[in-house]
């Protein structure tokens, strides 16, 4: 490669009956046929997390301005879920919960945590001097990863993009929690600019041909915000999103004739808005004449941000396109499984204007409603999963899914014994169109971020509560079917619900091992 320099509960004895029936079938099936093995079958899987991706931002999910055809050709091909959730609201819980099957009540990781206490973590400058400031709160040494699992199986493993899960210095980082390649961004603060000093190969610093331009950085004072050079600062000369999607075309490259597993985290669209030219001027153009962005809200200026903002989901449908097309060209198409996601709902900062677009689609739009929070805006998100010659295509399933339920279908998937002690349910029988799907009882969320939230999802039902950190423990409860917007409170009309909902959250939440993710209304001492 080429650089630029410079649940509830886990049901594991049903789980691995199905699991060995289904193991069963499937070497019985191979060997009528073509005398193999399991090992020989096994899908190739990739996973893709977008970041920030709002449930209403894809042309399959309704999105009406921003064009994602790559994306809606995977959904068109397979399967496209309609109430699957993120495991949190915010990208470092969500990602440690995809990675663990561990609900946010059972997760060691249950909010974003800089690690303030090693010194000026915020500081761009001091990060790029001294790496033992990147980085995020570490995971314990002993973590069972989807990764660590498929890597036991023989599996080869790669990350490509945002980690956000533990700094370079400690045991928590891709290559430590069963990754055998990563190439992307440590630390999720240095991902706040797409053109960064430097990006990280395995355990290694690459450095980028890049000036050091600190996110939140403004116009010069003397800079005229309607001419396009006064933004020349905030377009360098290396993408990061460029150099990342080569590394993991190499990866694919040198990993076709084995199974492998590609974690594709992409950053994007998290803000700030930094998008290729070509893309931005295709939305120019479309869009017409737009109002700056003088970066009041943070991040980068971006002299127009709906336009550049369209351009970010765009330049990732067609590296999505890119992908489709590696894999049929190395002939290894049929037999890859992609399972593309988004880790929460969409930003109310950096210039992004989620109305404009309609990002939450059906939900209510704006800060309180989506990223940060346990409405649906905030952590329903769109999933889809391809897998040529199992599923049809053109499927559609309602079933109700979470992060959780990620490492469990992968597993199987894989032929890979899932661990006992998680929260996940697999969906593969929904997958295969199956009658046999176990569904969940309830899925749960807290987060200790905006003030302390829980939410407890249960057939039609949600239930929410906030401001937990000012001793709040009053209920919100919607009826979905009928207030998909979470707007009429109907607590006080179902007090048997309401009796119901805070059980499962007393049973659901565990006294946190942090001291940050604690919450003394809950009981945490």
């Amino acid at each position: 490669m080429k650089y630029i320099v410079k649940m509830s509960y886990t049901f594991s004895k049903i789980r691995l009956l199905v699991f060995g029936i289904y193991a069963l079938l499937l070497v019985m099936a191979v060997g009528c046929n073509s005398g193999g093995t399991v090992s020989e079958v096994r899908p190739n899987i990739i996973l893709i997390l977008a970041d920030d991706l709002g449930y209403g931002e894809l042309s399959c999910y309704g999105q009406k301005l921003i064009e994602t055809p790559n994306i809606d050709k995977l959904a068109e091909n397979g399967m496209k879920f309609t109430q699957h959730y993120s495991g949190a609201p915010v990208c470092a819980p969500a990602r440690c919960i995809l990675l663990t099957g561990k609900h946010s009540g059972h997760a060691y990781i249950r909010g974003n945590d800089e690690w303030e206490s090693r010194g000026d973590v915020w500081s761009y400058m001091s990060m790029i001097a001294d790496s033992s400031l990147e980085g995020q709160r570490p995971m314990p040494d002993s973590t069972i990863t989807i990764a660590r699992l498929l890597k036991k199986a023989g599996y080869t493993t790669g990350m490509i993009g945002k980690w956000g899960l533990g700094a370079p210095q400690t045991n928590s980082i891709p290559n430590k929690m069963g990754f055998d390649y990563f190439l992307g961004y440590n630390c999720q603060r240095q991902a706040h600019t797409y053109f960064p000093i430097h990006l990280y190969e395995n355990e290694n610093r690459l450095y980028l041909d890049n000036d050091t331009v600190p996110p939140n950085t403004k116009l010069a004072n003397d800079a005229d915000p309607n001419e396009k050079g006064s933004y020349d600062n905030f377009s360098l000369n290396v993408y990061a999103p460029d150099i990342m999607f080569d590394g993991m075309m190499n990866f694919i490259d040198e990993n076709n004739d084995q199974p492998f597993f590609m974690y594709w985290a992409t950053p994007i669209p998290h803000v700030p808005i930094q998008a290729p030219n070509s893309w931005v001027d295709y939305y120019i153009n479309k869009f017409g004449k737009e109002e700056p962005y003088l970066g009041d809200r943070g991040y980068f200026p971006h002299q127009n941000p709906n336009a550049g903002y369209a351009a970010m989901i765009s330049y990732f449908d067609e590296r999505v396109g890119q992908l489709v097309a590696k894999l049929k060209e190395d002939g290894i198409y049929d037999n890859t499984v992609i399972i593309f996601t988004s880790d929460n709902g969409p930003t109310y900062a950096g210039g992004v204007d989620a109305a404009f677009f309609n990002s939450a689609g059906p939900f209510n739009e704006g800060y309180g409603w989506t990223k940060g929070f346990v409405n649906e805006g905030g952590i329903r998100v769109p999933m889809i999963v391809h897998w040529p010659k199992k599923i049809s295509g053109r499927k559609v399933s309602d079933h109700i899914s979470a992060f959780t339920d990620i490492m469990p279908t992968i597993c199987d998937i894989a032929y890979v014994e899932t661990p006992d002690n998680i929260d996940g349910i697999t969906f593969l029988p929904t997958l295969l169109g199956n009658s046999n799907q176990i569904i969940h009882d309830y899925l749960y969320w807290e987060f200790p971020e905006y003030n302390g939230q829980q939410a407890v999802r249960m057939g039609d039902w949600k239930a929410i509560r906030k401001n937990i950190k000012e001793g709040n423990l009053d209920l919100e409860l919607y009826n979905l079917v009928y207030d998909i917007k979470e707007e009429n409170n109907v607590a006080d009309e179902n007090p048997h619900l309401v009796k119901k909902m805070i059980n499962i959250m007393d049973e659901s939440h565990t006294q946190p091992e942090i001291d940050r993710f604690k919450m003394k209304a809950l009981g945490d001492e």
